[in-house]
């Protein structure tokens, strides 16, 4: 079953589906769930889990907990190679931790470190080594398999005796291969887990030289034949392995203090190693079931299942490697997961379906095993072993008289029938490439085959097989005409062709995800589809696919602008940057598709941006204020109430004691709500406009500055104390961060920017999951890039590794910089790495490698903009004309709350928003008269480009007045959507081709029509509209708008009519549950308490220490 069938989205989009149904009170809640308990927490299990999560998240039916042995979380065993260039476990990861955490309450939970020891299938009860109880409804056991250790070969327990299968292994083979530098290392087994241990080992880059054994006469013998086995050998050799053939171990030699120091073979060669790891297989974890009395297979072990996946035991299901089925077991991920998908389905859906069975698995592969491409797939044994199924179709009648037993003797006698395959085999050894297709002997039917080097076309053959379809050519085309450059030629699949294997994502599954909306970019597929999100190895195919898709619905794969632009973000910041242009109007001029347009609220804001990036002027004056949202037009964050958030910077987290109290002085000073953020800085919330000047005035004074927080820009560089207080610190992670915080303050780019630098690999600062994180290692810093929290968290890649601290900025001047020119408007670095062309390797030849040839350009860019620096409050503060803007009213210093204040925790904050907007008919009030009354001055608008407005006041109203072009329009100050008095600060657009203008507001984009027969209307939200009235300039200087009379407007739009009452949205605690609940737990006190007998608590403390006699002392001797 493909994992898209269904309309759910994927496992790693659970987490919004799930809040949103929660909003949506879609979440059903049933007395009683059954819980299954799923014993193993790999790459199988979590399938299971995932696939279940999906299937069951609109019934919730079921309650998983899953126990895994291993202190891990679910991770990709099948890219356990990469660990040893990351060294990070949880860059493995299948899911993060907060994906766990965010299904609906009760319904997944985990224990990690935990063996289950025993089960009862009676009680149906499971026990775990710490001595718990566990009942369950319906049991999964997914305990994978145990790497071969052969016992009974001597010395198998010395010191330097590995295998390769768990995390553990991996980081012991680590820690004891640095020991041995300059040694030789021993991998023995020659199959595809043999190869990737030789390419860790060689990886590590600790020893002199790697071997690699193999009884066999080639390598991947149970995928290749002779032929194409030694044409592998032959390159891995090239690439610096050592291969020994038709070797097998007969003693492991060791010195007198048990340390590996050779192999004696079976032969009686010898050969000197200090380390051997041994990859000889695989045998199925089915002890606890034996001992449990659930039914094995004697015979290569396993838990044996029926073709619904049940044991013995009823209620108890196996899946994966520890699953015999017609007494096989299979050690590859795709039958596995094919298991997970069937018994999710048969526990969720069988009861309206019918069950699915599990039937012979496709054990087709194709892999990339130092750097070598090999695949096999279908019956590609079929000419050495027999055809295991041939092609169903109608046979010739048997010779008239023959017998079966006539047929036995002429068996017994003349021996065994050739046969019943043909083999087509192609061999090029200058190109290193391999090819033999099997088929039947008329050449009707493909059966199998394998590949080395080009594997191109095996995802258009494994269905061929599969689906047992008659070939329409002759089998030579297969291999003749197989290459197609470097497309990987999507056109000629059926929809039902599997792309991805390790998640089984069909074709069609891809396609329609495109065409439907789902997916408008590379990275959306990835996420919607989990296609390429295993190996990685199908993601040209995909690409192709998704490239068709759009072309197919009439759309090229580009990424214009808006429609005022015909051009990308980064086609228009090169533009910009070559020719040099500075001003809006020249920019649409030259490049809009209309010289004369307003631009819009899309791209206003990404043309604010580019010109910042390259020039970095005031954002605020003049020219550029019109291409500002609110939270850039006013230098700090627009809060719900209208107030905003002020952020002074913060380098790297670290901030004196003086600071603080400066801080505090002025939070107490202006009431403002204070606030800890995720980047170690203080939020302060609840500054009105007006006061805004004044607040930086104090912080500026003493020695702070802009936090550039309202920006899309460096937010922080998150550290640890590393070197400079903690006992395991390797780096100096905080001396670090504060230099690079130093350097890219202020700079603007597509989005935001969060950096980290941790000290040692503990990793305190969480580096790996920012746009740019570094981690110290003993030869300096790995450089990380290319991740992000939010909704959407991606763990970053690595750049670049062991860096000396002096080359940091280097690398990332030149990374950043190619972010800004290059990455589409509002895209994360996440996103961008992704959708760059060859990915993280593609950026590593971009930046550390020079393959593009503008290093030192993207240096000097860097160098040119953190040399522009200042900080734009202190600015603000030394120009009158700008101070101008920060008044609420452009008519009257009289300041007006929109919301109520609420108490909580002992801070002030805004009431919360009512849930419905407002919908009534503001544009069709019939007002009884209107007479024109002077509110504003021209001289107060501006003839610029991208338009000016005036917030202002009559009565108790408050009023937006707009200059576009020449003309004055007039609306209500209050978006109807939320109550929110701000449309004077929103951005404005046209469209000329329909001579549509309008105003955007601030908070949530609805766009209000402001001339025509439509003024007044939401564009993009029918339910809520605003009032308009006429406007004019007099030659008095005076800007004048026709109103109703006081009381009359007041009644329909008075601000006190409209504020937002706690009453109507306070009446209930969403926490009052939860607070009756901890006022019953010991040791609790009030947040502003002390805990001591006679302490002061927060507020008298606070204002004793302010009074300057605390406690009767005359004040504190700092």
């Amino acid at each position: 079953m493909s994992n898209s069938e269904w309309n759910d989205a994927e496992a790693n989009v659970l987490p919004e589906k799930v809040a949103k149904m929660a909003d949506e009170g879609e979440i059903p809640e049933p007395t009683k769930r059954k819980r299954i308990v799923v014993v193993g927490l790999g790459m199988v299990g979590i399938a299971f889990i995932e696939k279940l999560m999906k299937l069951d998240v609109k019934r919730r039916e079921y309650d998983i907990i899953v126990i895994g042995e291993e202190p891990h979380l679910a991770y990709n065993r099948v890219g356990l190679t990469s660990f040893f260039q990351h060294r990070e476990v949880e860059n493995l990861y299948l899911n993060p931790a907060s994906w766990y955490a965010s299904m609906p309450e009760g319904s997944l939970n985990y224990h990690l470190n935990t063996m289950v020891t025993s089960i009862d299938s009676e009680k149906k009860t499971v026990e775990t080594s710490n001595g718990d109880t566990v009942p369950y409804d319906v049991l999964v056991l997914a305990t994978g398999s145990d790497a071969v250790l052969p016992k009974h070969t001597p010395g198998h327990n010395a010191k330097g005796v590995f295998v390769y299968r768990t995390i553990e292994d991996l980081q012991k083979l680590i820690a004891f291969s640095s020991t041995k530098k300059g040694t030789s290392g021993a991998v023995v087994g020659g199959g595809l887990l043999g190869l990737e241990a030789a390419k860790a080992m060689m990886d590590l880059e600790e020893f002199s030289k790697v071997k690699l054994i193999e009884r066999n006469r080639w390598v991947l013998s149970r995928q290749l034949d002779a032929d194409a086995g030694n044409m592998v050998v032959e390159q891995v050799r090239a690439l610096g392995l050592d291969v020994l053939l038709s070797k097998r171990v007969g003693r492991i030699n060791t010195d007198e203090e048990n340390n590996v120091c050779g192999v004696t073979f079976e032969d009686g060669e010898t050969m000197d190693c200090s380390c051997i790891c041994f990859a000889i297989g695989i045998k199925p974890r089915d002890e606890l079931a034996r001992k449990s009395g659930i039914t094995c297979a004697d015979r290569g072990g396993g838990i044996i299942i029926g073709k619904d996946l049940s044991t013995s035991a009823p209620d108890v299901y196996a899946i994966g490697e520890c699953a015999s089925w017609e007494s096989q077991t299979y050690g590859l991920i795709a039958p596995g997961v094919e298991m997970a998908d069937i018994l999710a389905f048969n526990l969720t859906q069988a009861k309206a379906h019918s069950p699915r069975s599990f039937k012979q698995p496709d054990l087709s592969t194709k892999l990339k095993l130092l750097g070598v491409e090999v695949a096999s797939f279908g019956d590609f044994f079929a000419d050495r072993d027999g055809p295991k199924n041939m092609p169903s179709r109608r046979h010739a009648a048997k010779k008239e008289g023959t017998t079966e037993a006539q047929e036995t003797v002429k068996g017994l006698t003349e021996g065994p029938p050739p046969s019943p395959v043909k083999a087509l085999t192609y061999k090029d050894p200058f190109q290193q490439v391999y090819k033999k297709y099997l088929f039947t002997m008329d050449g009707k039917y493909l059966l199998g085959g394998m590949m080395i080097g080009d594997t191109k076309d095996y995802v258009k053959l494994v269905p061929l097989v599969k689906n047992q379809k008659q070939l329409e050519i002759s089998p030579s085309e297969l291999i003749i005409g197989a290459k197609k450059g470097d497309d990987e030629g999507a056109d000629d699949l059926e929809d039902d062709t599997q792309v991805c294997s390790c998640h089984n994502v069909l074709k069609g599954d891809i396609a329609n995800a495109v065409k439907d909306g789902t997916c408008k970019s590379i990275g959306d597929v990835k996420s919607c589809t989990k296609a390429g999100t295993g190996c990685g190895g199908c993601m040209p195919l995909v690409q192709t696919i998704f490239n068709k898709a759009m072309q197919s619905m009439g759309q090229e794969v580009k990424n214009n602008l808006c429609p005022h632009f015909d051009y990308s973000r980064a086609d228009l910041f090169n533009i910009i940057y070559v020719k040099k242009i500075k001003s809006f109007e020249e920019i649409m001029k030259q490049c809009g598709k209309e010289p004369e347009s307003l631009g819009c609220e899309a791209c206003k804001p990404t043309i604010g941006s580019i010109l910042a990036s390259l020039y970095n002027q005031h954002i605020i004056d003049k020219e550029r204020r019109g291409l500002q949202d609110t939270n850039d037009r006013f230098l700090a964050n627009i809060q719900r109430n209208g107030t905003f958030s002020v952020i002074p910077r913060v380098s790297g987290g670290e901030i004196t004691a003086d600071k603080l109290i400066v801080i505090g002085t002025v939070a107490k000073k202006y009431g403002l709500y204070c606030k800890i953020t995720g980047g170690q800085r203080i939020d302060l919330f609840g500054a009105r406009k007006h006061d805004l000047p004044k607040i930086w005035q104090e912080l500026i004074d003493g020695g702070m500055e802009s936090g550039h927080a309202y920006a899309k820009s460096l937010r922080t560089v998150k550290t640890c104390v590393g070197t400079t207080w903690c006992r395991f610190g390797i780096g100096d992670s905080v001396g670090m961060g504060v230099r690079l915080e130093e350097r890219y303050k202020s700079i603007r780019s597509p989005h935001k920017i969060k950096g980290g630098v941790s000290g040692c690999v503990r990793e305190c600062a969480e580096a790996q999951n920012k746009d740019f994180g570094l981690i110290a290692t003993e030869k300096g810093y790995n450089i990380f890039v290319g991740g992000n929290g939010g909704a959407k968290p991606r763990h970053s890649e690595l750049l670049a590794k062991d860096v000396p601290p002096d080359d940091v900025v280097t690398i990332l001047d030149r990374y950043l910089s190619f972010y800004i020119r290059t990455a589409d408007k509002l895209m994360r670095t996440a996103r961008w790495v992704e959708n760059l062309p060859g990915g993280i390797k593609y950026l590593r030849e971009v930046i550390l490698e020079d393959k593009l040839g503008i290093c030192a350009d993207l240096e000097q860019q860097m160098e040119d903009l953190v040399g522009s620096f200042f900080c734009e409050w202190t600015e603000v503060l030394k120009s009158p004309e700008r101070l101008k803007l920060f008044s609420q009213f452009g008519n009257t210093d009289e300041n007006v709350d929109s919301m109520d204040k609420v108490e909580d925790r002992g801070q002030e904050r805004p009431a919360y928003w009512p849930k419905d907007s407002v919908t009534e008919d503001f544009r069709g009030t019939q007002w009884s008269e209107l007479t024109w009354q002077p509110l504003a001055k021209s001289e107060q608008f501006t003839d610029a480009p991208t338009g000016s407005s005036l917030a202002v006041k009559r009565g108790d109203t408050q009023l937006a007045i707009f200059k576009v072009k020449g003309q004055y329009y007039a609306t209500q100050q209050m978006c109807p959507h939320k109550r929110a008095f701000v449309l004077s600060d929103g951005l404005i657009g046209d469209d000329m081709k329909t001579d549509k203008l309008w105003v955007s507001c601030p908070y949530h984009k609805r766009n209000y029509e402001l001339k025509g027969a439509d003024a007044g209307k939401c564009g993009n939200d029918e339910s809520v509209n605003i009032a308009t009235f006429p406007v004019e300039a007099r030659d008095d200087g005076m800007v004048y708008v026709k109103l109703p009379p006081v009381q009359e407007l007041d009644g329909v739009l008075g601000t006190e009519k409209w504020k937002i009452r706690k009453e109507e949205t306070e009446e209930h605690s969403p926490f009052e549950a939860l607070d009756e609940k901890l006022k019953k737990m010991k040791g609790r006190k009030s947040m502003q308490a002390s805990h001591l007998p006679n302490g002061l608590g927060e507020k008298a403390k606070a204002d004793a220490i302010l009074a300057g006699a605390e406690r009767g002392a005359n004040g504190m001797d700092w």
